[in-house]
Protein backbone atom coordinates (compact mmCIF):
# COMPACT_ATOMS: atom_id res chain seq x y z
CA UNK A 1 0.00 0.00 0.00
CA UNK A 2 2.71 2.37 0.66
CA UNK A 3 4.46 1.39 -2.58
CA UNK A 4 0.70 2.64 -4.19
CA UNK A 5 0.74 6.15 -2.08
CA UNK A 6 4.36 6.95 -3.47
CA UNK A 7 3.62 6.13 -6.73
CA UNK A 8 0.24 7.97 -6.98
CA UNK A 9 2.10 11.11 -5.18
CA UNK A 10 5.39 11.18 -7.58
CA UNK A 11 2.84 10.84 -11.11
CA UNK A 12 2.15 14.72 -12.09
CA UNK A 13 0.92 13.57 -15.73
CA UNK A 14 -3.20 15.06 -14.55
CA UNK A 15 -0.72 18.46 -13.77
CA UNK A 16 -0.53 19.25 -17.44
CA UNK A 17 -4.53 18.74 -17.71
CA UNK A 18 -5.07 21.33 -15.00
CA UNK A 19 -2.65 24.01 -15.85
CA UNK A 20 -4.92 23.68 -19.81
CA UNK A 21 -7.88 23.84 -17.49
CA UNK A 22 -6.82 27.42 -15.72
CA UNK A 23 -5.43 28.59 -19.18
CA UNK A 24 -8.47 28.08 -21.41
CA UNK A 25 -11.06 29.71 -18.30
CA UNK A 26 -8.26 32.71 -18.29
CA UNK A 27 -8.67 33.00 -21.83
CA UNK A 28 -12.59 32.66 -21.67
CA UNK A 29 -13.01 35.56 -18.96
CA UNK A 30 -10.45 37.78 -20.78
CA UNK A 31 -12.94 37.36 -23.97
CA UNK A 32 -15.82 37.98 -21.95
CA UNK A 33 -14.65 41.20 -20.86
CA UNK A 34 -13.05 42.38 -24.03
CA UNK A 35 -16.76 41.52 -25.50
CA UNK A 36 -18.35 43.24 -23.24
CA UNK A 37 -16.23 46.38 -23.57
CA UNK A 38 -16.47 46.17 -27.18
CA UNK A 39 -20.68 45.94 -26.75
CA UNK A 40 -21.18 49.19 -24.90
CA UNK A 41 -19.11 51.18 -27.08
CA UNK A 42 -20.68 49.84 -29.92
CA UNK A 43 -24.35 50.31 -28.88
CA UNK A 44 -23.16 53.97 -28.09
CA UNK A 45 -22.08 54.78 -31.52
CA UNK A 46 -24.81 53.02 -33.20
CA UNK A 47 -27.38 54.80 -31.47
CA UNK A 48 -24.95 58.16 -32.16
CA UNK A 49 -25.01 56.94 -36.30
CA UNK A 50 -28.60 56.35 -35.84
CA UNK A 51 -29.45 59.46 -34.33
CA UNK A 52 -27.08 61.48 -37.05
CA UNK A 53 -28.69 59.87 -39.55
CA UNK A 54 -32.46 60.59 -38.25
CA UNK A 55 -31.47 64.06 -38.39
CA UNK A 56 -30.43 64.57 -42.19
CA UNK A 57 -32.31 66.20 -44.33
CA UNK A 58 -33.97 64.02 -46.87
CA UNK A 59 -34.48 66.62 -49.72
CA UNK A 60 -30.97 68.03 -49.62
CA UNK A 61 -29.04 65.28 -47.44
CA UNK A 62 -27.61 68.27 -45.25
CA UNK A 63 -28.36 68.93 -41.51
CA UNK A 64 -28.55 72.49 -39.61
CA UNK A 65 -27.88 75.75 -40.71
CA UNK A 66 -27.00 74.23 -44.73
CA UNK A 67 -29.91 72.83 -45.07
CA UNK A 68 -31.67 75.55 -43.72
CA UNK A 69 -29.62 77.69 -46.83
CA UNK A 70 -30.54 75.42 -49.81
CA UNK A 71 -33.57 74.83 -48.48
CA UNK A 72 -35.17 78.23 -48.35
CA UNK A 73 -33.55 78.79 -51.42
CA UNK A 74 -35.01 76.28 -53.55
CA UNK A 75 -38.36 77.18 -52.31
CA UNK A 76 -37.65 80.87 -53.50
CA UNK A 77 -36.90 79.38 -56.83
CA UNK A 78 -33.45 80.29 -56.93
Amino acid sequence: MLKLFKKFRADDSGAVTVDWVVLTAAVIALAGVAYSQIRGNTETLATTIAEQIEGVNSATGLTGAGASIIGSAASSGN
